[in-house]
């Protein structure tokens, strides 16, 4: 056996004890959310474990459990004086206001629907076959759909679409958009919302994700001016639409270059495909050195790998493919011009253009 160093083992040791430590977070933050343990210390201010247990109708001493679990994670503050467990303004941002940039619940959920996964996609490593979007676990897509609404509230509006050279113009003049690859429909709302003078369809192969979608429509008052449609991206019917946007999802397609060759086909020849991808490098060698491609190659190897695989052709992108392979697929379809139009701690959006 090579020689060990001692140094080296020892902190590589005090790493994966943090990590196990924000593993073994995963149920008990799922726990604080589904039971409003951090909305309540939001809403309501700092408590004791007897306090907060009987403000939710919750066994104190489970509660009690958990506020020092949480505390031990750094998700409350403890108060030794009085007993009291808070949330600091900074552990809210995170825990108990949905709209903010930095609300992770949705996080935790993607982390514990990996874990469900785990036995087909493992068998998948045997076979080198694909495992279904919507197949992996009970509710993987209501997971994804959580974890990525904070960007999409706190972006899409204010940053991405305004990156586009004139394309608010036209959306408040009123366009026609097609937002494909669309999930639960978070994207497509906001967008509706915004602007009241567009039509926005948006477009999934998920039959359970464009249910939750319309159900999401007709509680927002939106059914009559958005549309959600079950169809594979490369079926949706021809259309002249002045804007496709495409959220996070064109590296989970089998044939993203035959995906790409039917969005040239939808649109305009004046009209713009947004692109939404995961932020990477072209150099794995620095991708490895992010903690945000170390979540993206994770969820990439459990998620998005298996569903491309599972699809026809199943290139398998990847969630870190960089921007160099997705512009050799995006250029590839006939789009000639190619840019990047802004960025993100997470994402980076392309703009192509016939």
């Amino acid at each position: 056996m090579a020689d060990v160093d001692g140094d080296k083992l020892h902190q590589l040791v005090l790493k994966m004890l943090g990590d196990l430590g924000g593993a073994f977070s995963v149920p008990t933050v799922r726990i604080g959310c589904r039971l409003g343990l951090f909305d309540s210390l939001h809403r309501d201010g700092a408590a004791t474990p007897a306090e907060l247990a009987d403000r939710l109708g919750l066994a104190e001493r489970y509660v009690r459990e958990w506020a020092l679990a949480q505390a031990t994670n750094g998700y409350l503050t403890y108060e030794a004086e009085t007993g009291r467990f808070s949330l600091s303004p900074e552990q809210a941002m995170i825990f108990a206001i949905p709209d903010s940039p930095f609300y992770m619940p949705g996080a935790f959920e993607c982390a514990a629907e990996m874990i469900a996964g785990q036995p087909k996609v493992e068998q998948a490593f045997r076979t080198g076959e694909g495992v279904a979007w919507g197949d992996s676990s009970a509710c993987l897509f209501c997971a994804v759909g959580a974890f990525f609404r904070p960007g999409y509230v706190n972006s899409l509006i204010q940053a991405w679409l305004p990156a586009l050279d004139g394309m608010v113009e036209r959306l408040e003049a009123g366009a026609d958009v097609a937002d494909v690859g669309c999930g639960v429909g978070f994207s497509t709302l906001l967008m509706a919302t915004a602007y009241p003078n567009s039509r926005f369809t948006g477009y999934d192969f998920h039959a359970p994700s464009i249910e939750q979608a319309n159900a999401h429509a007709a509680a927002h008052g939106l059914s009559g001016r958005v549309r959600f449609e079950t169809a594979p991206a490369k079926e949706i019917p021809s259309g002249d639409f002045d804007l496709i946007t495409m959220f996070d999802c064109l590296h989970d397609m089998g044939d993203p270059r035959g995906c790409a060759a039917h969005m040239r086909a939808m649109l305009k020849p004046d009209g713009a495909w947004m692109l939404v991808e995961p932020i990477a490098s072209d150099r794995p060698e620095e991708n490895i050195k992010s903690p945000v491609s170390r979540l993206f190659y994770n969820a990439s190897t459990m998620i998005c790998l298996p569903t491309s695989l599972a699809q026809e052709v199943g290139e398998g992108l990847g969630a870190q493919a960089g921007e160099a392979k997705l512009r050799d697929v995006i250029a590839g379809a006939g789009f000639t011009r190619v840019r990047r139009a802004t960025e993100g701690p997470f994402n980076m959006v392309l703009e192509a253009r016939l």
